[in-house]
C-alpha cells in the first residue's frame, strides 16, 4: 500500500512487511511530528561590554579628591574634583570606582566646554567597565597655540591635556592603575647618569648665567623627550638619554 506524505520527513523507522497497520501508523506519526516541531530560539552572541553588575544609584554622600590646576595661561586655579562610590563596601570585594567629575574656577572663558566634558565624563564613570582609556584620550588632545612647561620641566600640551593628568593620578591613588614610577634599578642607572652629566658639565666650566636660565629640575639645554614630556633629554656617551624617565636612543 503506498502512502503519499506531503510534509518533510524528519525520521523514519522499519516495520514489518506484513503489518501494514503498523506502517501507516509509523508514518502518520512522522507527519504529526513534523508539522508540530516548534522552531529553534537562536542563541544570540553575548556582548563584550563590561557594565557594572548591580544597578548604582548616586548615594548622599560620596568620598572624593580635590586637585588644583594652576597654569600659566590664566590668573585663577582650576579645582578639579573627583568623587568615588564603594562597591561591596564592607566585602572582600570592595571597590573604590570613579562615579562622577567637577570643574570648578573663578576663569568662566572655558565654562561651557569644562562643563560639557564633566557631564560626559561623569557619565562614562556611571557607565561602568574600564574607564582608564579616558586618560590616553585626554593626553592626546593639543592647544593650537601651543602648550606649556609645568614646575620640573614636564611638557603639557594642552589644559585638557592637564586634566588627563589629574585623572591619571587619581587613578592611581584609588589602585585602578599602576604608578609610572622608576623601579629599584631604572632609578639608580638614571641617577648615575646624571651624576656623570653634571660633573662633566662642572668640569667643562659651565658659566652661571646659563645654569641660572634652566626652566626645570634638569640640567639647562636639555631637550624634551616624547616619551615622558619632559625637558630632560641630555647627550651621554653620544647618546640622547632622559634623565626623568631613563629612555634612550641607544636601548
Amino acid at each position: 500500500m503506498a502512502t503519499k506524505i506531503d510534509s518533510k520527513i524528519i525520521g523514519y523507522s522499519v516495520a514489518e512487511k506484513s503489518d501494514d497497520r503498523k506502517t501507516d501508523t509509523t508514518v502518520e506519526a512522522l507527519q504529526t511530528a513534523a508539522n508540530t516541531t516548534e522552531p529553534v530560539a537562536e542563541e544570540k552572541p553575548t556582548s563584550n561590554v563590561i557594565h557594572m553588575h548591580e544597578k548604582v544609584e548616586r548615594p548622599d554622600v560620596l568620598i572624593g579628591s580635590t586637585y588644583k590646576i594652576k597654569t600659566p595661561l590664566s590668573d585663577h586655579a582650576l579645582y578639579v574634583t573627583v568623587n568615588d562610590i564603594v562597591l561591596n563596601q564592607g566585602t572582600e570585594h570592595e571597590l573604590r570606582r570613579p562615579f562622577e567629575i567637577f570643574i570648578n574656577s573663578k576663569n568662566m572663558d572655558h565654562f561651557q566646554w569644562i562643563v560639557a566634558l564633566t557631564r560626559i565624563m561623569s557619565a562614562v564613570f556611571r557607565k561602568g567597565g574600564d574607564v582608564t582609556f579616558l586618560v590616553e584620550e585626554l593626553h592626546s588632545v593639543f592647544d593650537p597655540r601651543g602648550g606649556y612647561f609645568r614646575k620640573g620641566g614636564k611638557f603639557i600640551p594642552s589644559l585638557v591635556a592637564e586634566l588627563g593628568n589629574v585623572i591619571e593620578e587619581h587613578l592611581i591613588s584609588i589602585g585602578m592603575l599602576k604608578s609610572k614610577e622608576l623601579d629599584e634599578h631604572q632609578q639608580k642607572l638614571v641617577t648615575e647618569k646624571r651624576t656623570q652629566y653634571e660633573a662633566a658639565q662642572a668640569k667643562a666650566d659651565v658659566a652661571p648665567e646659563a645654569k641660572s636660565a634652566a626652566a626645570s629640575d634638569f640640567p639647562s639645554g636639555s631637550q624634551l623627550c616624547i616619551k615622558c614630556n619632559t625637558k630632560a633629554m641630555i647627550i651621554m656617551d653620544g647618546c640622547l638619554t632622559c634623565l626623568n624617565c631613563g629612555d634612550s636612543k641607544c636601548g
